[in-house]
């Protein structure tokens, strides 16, 4: 039995439910397991998808890194545990589409698979942002250009939790006190199926973003300058 089967067993949600294990069925069904106390001054390194649980034996300061090095592999299970939370809706903690273009505005990749990997998540999120662009003028629903400004969040939907961007569908929540919520597309047409009510906002022309696109090149590691 694998720990999936466990938590099923369990009735426990894995992405977003709370479960203690009891060890004896882990051991009992062949699940691997690894326990130790962390002294002070103790680092302990997990790798990506690894399960893990925490219980303090006295007071302390409990601190938590989350680190995501610059290759292959973490992009790719980045972006495959990111997809995987859009189809259970469940939010992402790291908004993958904003960070990749971050990435290829600002940092030199010199790794083949690495670089490969983020041109074809900009290349994809284009072409999501020309079709349903497209889509909007040809509806007659006007775009309001709204540039991002330095430090600005990225944007999730407040209904269903997606990342949202540069296309934001964008809501009163308050008039009186001038309070704004973002919409992915398909949420905001479920409260009005011809956006009526609804602002769009591009915070990139499309301009902008093929530049970058275009722009973002295999670099050349430093010992073959």
């Amino acid at each position: 039995m694998c720990l999936c089967a466990c938590l099923c067993q369990a009735r426990v949600d894995y992405l977003t439910g709370s479960w203690w294990p009891v060890l004896e069925d882990l051991y009992g069904t062949g699940i691997p397991v690894y326990r130790f106390i962390q002294r002070p001054g103790d680092l302990v390194w997990i790798n990506a998808g690894t399960v893990h649980w925490v219980q303090a034996v006295g007071w302390c300061n409990n601190i938590a890194w989350n680190v995501g090095p610059l290759n292959s592999y973490q992009y790719q299970l980045a972006l495959e545990r990111y997809e995987w939370n859009q189809v259970k809706k469940v939010k992402s903690i790291v908004p993958m589409i904003h960070v990749s273009w971050n990435v290829a505005r600002t940092i030199k990749i010199t790794d083949l698979d690495t670089h490969k990997m983020i041109k074809h998540c900009l290349l994809q999120s284009m072409k999501h942002i020309q079709v349903l662009r497209d889509q909007l003028v040809a509806s007659g629903k006007k775009i309001s250009y709204q540039s991002r400004v330095e430090d600005e969040p990225a944007y999730y939907c407040n209904e269903c939790d997606v990342e949202v961007f540069d296309l934001l569908f964008v809501t009163s929540e308050s008039s009186s006190r001038k309070t704004y919520v973002v919409h992915c597309e398909d949420c905001a047409r479920l409260h009005s199926p011809t956006l009526s009510g609804v602002v769009v906002l591009e915070q990139y022309r499309i301009e902008q973003l093929m530049s970058i696109y275009d722009s973002f090149t295999l670099a050349l590691p430093p010992s073959s300058r």
